[in-house]
């Protein structure tokens, strides 16, 4: 297989506050996908693109898959590269701001990493990552 091009699905429960939050946090939009059912966003230097669907939509589209809460599980985590430290903890502090939750705060471990974990308003996992 030679895709020609990867992004990633999530589903939501509100596209205003899933819009709000990442645009807070300053991820640029992906606007030409933006519509009532899903909101989209670039993440990273190559702009790997996430739409977020509301969730009735994401499993009208996609037959034959569950999608669970992404409260209290997860299917994927994504992993955010940090530059340092500082800009990690600035990012841990951007997104309690934007209504985020930390779920584990920014600490060291193992040999020279550094990071934490966040969730979005819907409970989808972040990692943030310093090494």
């Amino acid at each position: 297989m030679k895709p020609k091009k990867i992004w990633a699905n999530l589903a939501v429960a509100n596209l205003e506050r899933t819009q709000k939050f990442y645009e807070v946090l300053g991820f640029k939009p992906n606007n030409p996908y933006t519509s009532n059912e899903l909101v989209s966003f670039f993440f990273g230097e190559n702009d790997f693109i996430i739409h977020f669907f509301l969730k009735n939509i994401l499993e009208s589209n996609v037959k034959d898959v569950n999608f669970g809460d992404s409260q209290i599980s997860n299917e994927i985590i994504f992993t955010l590269s940090a530059e340092s430290k500082e800009q990690a903890d600035q990012w841990a502090n951007e997104v309690e701001s934007a209504g985020g939750t930390i779920v584990s705060k920014p600490t060291s471990f193992g040999n020279n990493y550094y990071g934490f974990v966040f969730a979005d308003p819907d409970g989808h996992k972040f990692n943030v990552f310093k090494m």
